[in-house]
């Protein structure tokens, strides 16, 4: 059988999609289950993670990609039990406001105006009765923000890719680190009118969680993990205030034990392709992942045609055009 699902033969096919077979457990979506439950600690990873926590300090993590940053923070999250992890992906646009919460200022502005408008229509009868929107379905609170509400055990927030930040945003996430409280100014504006306002998390939109006075003190200071590709260097100040790992690229018998995890069955099939990977990572940048994804596609029941030109797109080298 023909390992295609498309064709490429304008036909339309409605059963096709039927027979993929279902998505690596790296690539399932529907829920943070899964990730980072095969994750191999070396040593050091073990000693800076649990550093960290006893110091209540962030841990910078280093490496190139596919070395496993990220999946450190969702082992550390499930071994712990301490829920989904909060993930705050980092762009160059990103600022610290985006982190801790958004404030729809505008969607309130507006409904201000409809209920006034509703209230001076001829056949109002009840003007006394009309009240404001509540401030606090105008609040969105983000991973940062979620991450420091007051909780009984400390939340995982997974700062990805820190160095891909401008050069404002490490040095204002230093205030917040070593305080362990941010203000809503938005609502702190309201503490004589109203003290209490109730937010949701980013992670629960149905929870509702009391500030008072426009203030979110931590209980318990979050397992922050920040990583970074190395693409710039951080500034010193925020350098000083965190824990530091560097995760080197994985040597031949941890890419084996990375495999087995994955793959209980079927070694014969995967044998070479790792002492072939090994052999390309020589000559260039290559990632685990794509070692995954050629040790997946091999693996599967349905064979697939031209495996080496397959092979030979997969292993493309990371530095390449």
């Amino acid at each position: 059988m023909d390992w295609f699902i498309f064709k490429g033969n304008n036909t339309p096919d409605e059963q096709a999609i039927d027979r993929l077979p279902k998505p690596p457990k790296w690539r399932q979506f529907s829920t943070d289950r899964g990730r980072g439950e095969n994750y191999i600690c070396s040593k050091e990873e073990k000693q800076m993670v649990n550093a960290a926590l006893y110091l209540r300090r962030p841990l910078l993590i280093t490496g190139k990609p596919g070395t496993g940053k990220t999946s450190l923070a969702y082992a550390v999250a499930a071994e712990l039990a301490l829920g989904n992890v909060l993930h705050w992906p980092i762009t160059t646009r990103t600022r610290l406001q985006d982190g801790l919460y958004s404030y729809d200022a505008i969607g309130r502005l507006q409904d201000v105006q409809l209920i006034k408008l509703e209230a001076d229509l001829p056949d109002n009868n009840e003007k006394e009765k009309i009240t404001l929107p509540d401030i606090g379905k105008y609040i969105r609170l983000g991973p940062l923000g979620t991450a420091f509400l007051p909780a009984k055990k400390p939340r995982v927030l997974l700062i990805d890719e820190i160095d891909k930040s401008d050069i404002d945003l490490p040095n204002d996430l230093l205030n917040i680190f070593e305080e362990g409280w941010f203000e809503i100014l938005e609502l702190s504006r309201l503490s004589q009118k109203q003290e209490t306002v109730y937010l949701a998390p980013c992670d629960d939109r149905q929870a509702q969680v009391p500030i008072k006075k426009g203030l979110v003190p931590c209980d318990e200071f979050p397992l922050v993990i920040m990583t970074s590709n190395g693409e710039r260097e951080l500034p010193g100040p925020f350098l000083r205030r965190c824990l530091r790992l560097d995760i080197p690229e994985p040597g031949p018998d941890k890419l084996k034990q990375i495999v087995q995890e994955h793959f209980k069955e079927q070694p014969e099939k995967w044998a070479d392709l790792i002492e072939n990977f090994i052999k390309r990572t020589e000559q260039g940048d290559l990632s685990s992942d794509q070692l995954l994804n050629a040790i997946y596609l091999t693996t599967q029941q349905v064979p697939v045609k031209d495996i080496q030109s397959l092979k030979e797109a997969i292993f493309r080298y990371l530095s390449s055009v």
